[in-house]
């Protein structure tokens, strides 16, 4: 019944936007033949798009598209201008000075003003956003130029920049995020709440025109009813799953499959259980996964590509870091599947089937421990499944699979493994995931207790860097330096297993352009680049 519903709503919201638009096509129809507009079957429905309340704060999650932001990142991941003409960084890297274009407009016809831009960032460095401007001493106003003046170098600033829109002071109120005013390339003409919302090409933007004119965004939350939505010819393009890629196949339609750093992982506790209860009344640590040489056996003895094969039908690569394809990430990190070094791993250490039924133990302790996933995600339950078919198989490991609601999990991830996804176009995430102040935190990047002096060092050069490219040495050597690091290589606190791919079904003739690789999350990366999309055919 839920799934009938989910339809059932989807449904009436187009057939509300088809009336909208006076046409007497059926819906099919009107998404095929019209070429001014798409319609995008989506999972995720905003609740505001006020970037000063976080809305579009991780750089990929749609901020770009209605506000400007002082410079960007292209498709390779290079920094270019958009707000600002130009942009110096003084010797020290402590000075940024912003040289604004002179001719952006806010869609209420207003100029944007360097007035505009401190408003911003002022406004968000008191703001419990994600936005990280801790680092900010001031920012200054000359004319047409904005001066940021940060306490002490921070590599990864100027990405931060990237994912700040410009808001306007004149404007700004508490309904902002439900009626925004931004100088993007579009503007939000309709917002129905966990429903739709539309973007509509601004005529007054600067920068190059939209090719298409309109983009419909209709909430479609279960994969089923997307794929139904295609199939009767509603959408133009929707997300779907490798297990329904796999299976189908619909007229008028192609599968579009892109590169992705959405990793998923088995989050191994690091620490041994010692009967301590941490400050959220939570239990810590795990004496199985606390052997470096149990973690290191299962990173070694899991068969990567046979994982992506069974749990996700080929639509993933193999994983090694948090990070993989990024400049940041460091290839020597990548490790082959060996399963006679993971088996001698394990005896090394003293894990022996001792009483013959096909279960590894240790000083009295068997080697099988549950492994957590989000209830409802069927693909972190697939990756799941198949590591625990071959652990048992190949390496007398019994892993005990089972999802759990959010907060179940929050409390028993400082004792007992689970399946985590990150992916992120900023590497200040292996700051977060392995610097030791992250430790056991309540946020979810370090939930294993990871902690390296060695690792805190290089982690710490490369955020103090003065550039990314300065910074980019120390975050491949905290991965793995040839002796020690977070990669599974060095103290495996994670056992990568996937990057998945991010899978559309797309109507033959639009063109969705070059993108960038994807960050987590396979909605908002998709239509980062909507000005770039066309109709071919």
């Amino acid at each position: 019944m839920k799934k009938l519903a989910g339809l059932t709503v989807a449904a009436a919201i187009l057939a509300l936007i088809f009336a909208g638009c006076g046409s007497t096509a059926a819906p099919g129809d009107t998404a095929q033949n019209n070429k001014n507009e798409v319609i995008i079957g989506f999972t995720n429905i905003p609740s505001h798009f006020d970037p000063l309340q976080g809305f579009g704060a991780d750089g990929h999650s749609g901020g770009q598209l209605i506000f400007s932001t002082l410079v960007e990142t292209d498709a390779d991941m290079n920094i270019v201008p958009d707000l600002a003409a130009s942009y110096t960084v003084s010797d020290d890297a402590l000075t940024y000075a912003f040289e604004l274009r002179s001719d952006a407009k806010f869609t209420d016809g207003t100029p944007v003003l360097a007035g505009d831009v401190v408003f911003t960032y002022e406004t968000l460095r008191t703001a419990a956003t994600s936005v990280d401007l801790s680092l900010v001493e001031s920012v200054e106003e000359l004319g047409n130029s904005v001066t940021i003046k940060l306490s002490k170098p921070q590599s990864t600033f100027i990405l931060t920049v990237a994912a700040v829109g410009i808001v306007p002071e004149h404007a700004y109120n508490s309904d902002f995020g439900l009626k925004p005013i931004g100088s993007g390339p579009f503007k939000l003409t309709q917002y129905d709440v966990d429903q739709q919302f539309i973007l509509e090409a601004n005529p007054d933007y600067y920068g190059h025109a939209p090719e298409i004119n309109r983009f419909i965004f209709v909430k479609m939350s279960d994969e089923d009813t997307r794929l139904a939505a295609a199939k009767s010819g509603q959408v133009d393009i929707t997300l779907t799953s490798a297990v329904l890629a796999a299976v189908n196949e619909i007229p008028g339609y192609h599968l579009l499959a892109e590169d992705s750093v959405d990793n998923m992982g088995i989050v191994m506790p690091v620490v041994p259980d010692e009967g301590i209860i941490n400050q959220y009344g939570c239990a810590v640590g795990s004496n199985i996964t606390s052997d470096i040489n149990f973690r290191k056996a299962l990173a070694y003895g899991l068969d990567r590509e046979a994982i992506c094969r069974d749990a996700v039908n080929g639509y993933a690569t193999p994983a090694y870091t948090e990070n993989d394809g990024m400049p940041w990430s460091n290839p020597d990190s990548a490790i082959e599947y060996d399963l006679a070094y993971a088996i001698s791993l394990l005896e090394d250490s003293g894990w022996v089937d001792a009483d013959g039924d096909g279960i590894r133990e240790k000083n009295g302790i068997k080697a099988s421990f549950p492994l957590l996933y989000f209830a409802g995600d069927s693909v972190r339950q697939a990756v799941a499944m198949a590591a625990s078919q071959q652990a048992k198989e190949k390496l007398g490991i019994e892993i005990i699979v089972g999802g759990s609601p959010e907060d179940v999990i929050h409390d028993r991830m400082y004792a007992e493994p689970l399946i985590l996804a990150w992916g992120s176009a900023n590497p200040m995430t292996s700051y977060y995931l392995f610097h030791s102040s992250r430790a056991g935190l309540d946020d979810w990047y370090n939930p294993e207790n990871y902690t390296s002096g060695i690792v805190d060092g290089y982690l710490e050069q490369a955020v103090n860097a003065k550039s990314i490219e300065e910074a980019t040495p120390f975050f491949k050597k905290a991965q793995w330096d040839g002796s020690v690091g977070t990669s599974m290589r060095g103290d495996a606190p994670y056992i990568f297993l996937i990057n998945k791919s991010h899978l559309y079904w797309v109507r033959d003739g639009l063109d969705t352009g070059k993108q960038k690789i994807h960050a987590h999350g396979d909605a908002w990366p998709l239509v980062s680049n909507l000005r770039d999309w066309k109709w071919t055919a």
